[in-house]
């Protein structure tokens, strides 16, 4: 790592990056946010904004679990469960008892109340309530290795399940007639969300891993003009906001993942202004 921080001193000579710690999370803003600007993109497009809120409330469930069984890390009990609720929400939704928004905002609020349940037994929940902002400033360099690896596996998943989930989402028996496997790339799709939101759940927090992913895919689709410049424009966004967010808020002395999220709030109502004056 001190390479890439001594690369880092000579491109940007900034005060902000004296520290190690602010290095880590810079890196961090530039190995997440194309991850969940691509994500976004597909979430955006299967209509599904909430399916990573439920998946950020897991999170709070899948530490209390790991604490009662006695898990190792933290990181990997989120994993688990995370994967697991993905799984199973999906499963569900399958079945048609219900509207996919009914079917995430039952698990939301259920995740959020048993991880309450568990987190908060004997008055210690003040422990994790670092959970609910986030706190990018505590990124380790291993972070940052499983960080990287995701970004990978989300890039060679935006290659390969973008179109399918697309062609899914406007007529899923058209995509089976094509030899699309919908049941298979639905399930791919929320494991890989549900890899993401773990992994950045604690950095970027559970209130606002949701705007995160979706706020900038949501504000590059009102200037796009096709799947490509969706991402691009997703990715560009995410990247901006990550970056002015953190160094705001080292400036500001506030959570860095709330003015990330302003930062990409930002984008979004400039992308609303500007598309009506192309539609006008």
């Amino acid at each position: 790592m001190q390479g890439i921080y001594d690369l880092m001193d000579r491109l940007l000579p900034l005060e902000a990056l004296h520290y190690n710690f602010m290095k880590n999370a810079l890196l961090a803003i530039l190995l997440l946010t194309p991850l969940l600007g691509l994500l976004g993109t597909m979430a955006v497009n299967r209509q599904m904004a909430f399916f990573s809120d439920a998946l950020g409330h897991s999170a709070l469930t899948g530490i209390g679990l790991g604490i009662l069984l006695g898990a190792a890390s933290d990181l990997l009990s989120m994993l688990v469960f995370g994967v697991l609720w993905a799984l199973l929400i999906s499963l569900i939704r399958h079945t048609g008892t219900a509207g996919a928004d009914t079917v995430i905002s039952v698990f939301s609020s259920t995740s959020v109340a048993l991880g309450l349940l568990i987190l908060s037994r004997g008055g210690g929940f003040a422990r994790y309530s670092s959970l609910l902002v986030g706190d990018v400033l505590a990124v380790t360099p291993l972070d940052l290795l499983y960080l990287l690896l995701a970004l990978v596996l989300g890039v060679l998943a935006w290659f390969l399940l973008y179109n399918r989930l697309l062609l899914t989402s406007v007529s899923a028996s058209l995509a089976r007639s094509r030899g699309v496997h919908t049941r298979l790339c639905e399930i791919a799709f929320g494991v890989l969300v549900a890899l993401a939101v773990m992994l950045a759940i604690r950095w970027v927090g559970v209130m606002l891993i949701n705007a995160l992913l979706i706020i900038p895919a949501a504000a590059a689709r009102n200037l796009a003009g096709s799947a490509r410049r969706h991402a691009l424009f997703s990715i560009a966004f995410a990247m901006v906001s990550g970056v002015a967010g953190l160094f705001s808020a080292y400036a500001w002395n506030t959570s860095a993942g709330a003015a990330i999220v302003l930062y990409a709030a930002f984008f979004y109502l400039l992308s609303l202004l500007l598309h009506r004056r192309v539609r006008g």
